[in-house]
């Protein structure tokens, strides 16, 4: 079976269940971050990679400021989606020796920009020679209390399903200059008892399920109260990907406290109530577009 035929999830269903743990860690591979048990540490250490590639996150002709802006927040906004502060992160760097200084030098500017914004240091990482697309490869580490750590796993039937944000048309240039909601989720897990969180960067299609399977259940959405961004379709909105909007969920009798609240502190953030989870047994399979998925689609 080729890559194409079975997709990210299930590739990663194949591979993670024989991956070696010790008694430190709680959470492994398949969440937003692994979480894992430091010594003497009262907070919790999360941990988190992610990369992006050319052809695939970025066109050639993207200007490399961009690049490295994108690369560092792609894996701060796995921290958002654990409630998580990044500290410190390494770069990993796969490039072509034909290409310019100048890109790379641009390339490490957007890269310090983006950490600067959440106070992160850059400690290290490792260059490489490659004779394809150029990949740009991070590794963040930081922290959660332990009170305030949030999995996808933790939804409970009946729960509201809320997104920051607007969906939709993040392909054309946002995916490039998204601010992860770091800030916003720190403020919901200080205020509220989240019960699940996932960041949308494969799409609502595709991310939303995975939190409903994480947490057993299943879910309803309403489709046209969803918040489109200009020019979207409710299609693009599920389908299209690399949003990097919080959805989380949490019990119905916090959500007008939730949104009169939220307004007050971000009052240029919309915050969407889109639906709620349900036993899995109320519904079939609800008729949902997908989103992206790696190995079988191109962005």
């Amino acid at each position: 079976m080729r890559l194409r035929e079975l997709g990210e999830d299930k590739l990663l269903q194949k591979i993670l269940p024989q991956l070696h743990r010790n008694n430190r860690v709680i959470t492994g591979a398949g969440d937003d971050c692994a979480v894992v048990r430091f010594r003497g540490a009262k907070d919790l250490l999360l941990l988190k990679t992610d990369c992006v590639v050319e052809n695939i996150h970025f066109a050639p002709n993207t200007d490399a400021r961009a690049v490295g802006w994108k690369a560092m927040m792609r894996t701060f906004s796995d921290f958002a989606a654990m409630s998580g502060v990044p500290e410190f992160a390494l770069v990993t760097l796969a490039i072509e020796s034909k290409r310019e200084l100048s890109w790379i030098e641009k390339l490490y500017r957007g890269l310090n920009r983006a950490a600067a914004r959440f106070r992160v240091a850059i400690v290290g990482g490792e260059t490489s020679d490659t004779r394809g697309s150029t990949v740009v490869a991070i590794s963040a580490v930081g922290y959660v209390e332990r009170d305030r750590c949030i999995w996808r796993s933790g939804g409970n039937a009946n729960d509201d399903l809320f997104v920051t944000g607007r969906l939709g048309g993040s392909v054309r240039t946002r995916h490039l200059k998204f601010v992860p909601r770091i800030d916003e989720a720190r403020w919901l897990t200080s205020h509220f008892h989240i019960h699940a969180m996932i960041d949308l960067s494969d799409g609502l299609g595709t991310d939303l399920p995975r939190l409903a399977q994480a947490s057993k259940l299943g879910f309803i959405i309403e489709q046209n109260a969803l918040p489109l961004a200009s020019g979207c379709s409710v299609e693009q909105a599920i389908s299209e990907g690399e949003d990097y909007e919080l959805l989380f969920a949490l019990s119905p009798r916090n959500r007008e406290s939730l949104e009169r609240s939220w307004t007050g502190a971000f009052p240029k953030i919309p915050l969407t109530r889109i639906g709620q989870l349900t036993a899995k047994r109320e519904i079939e399979k609800p008729k949902f577009p997908a989103g992206y998925v790696h190995f079988r689609q191109r962005r």
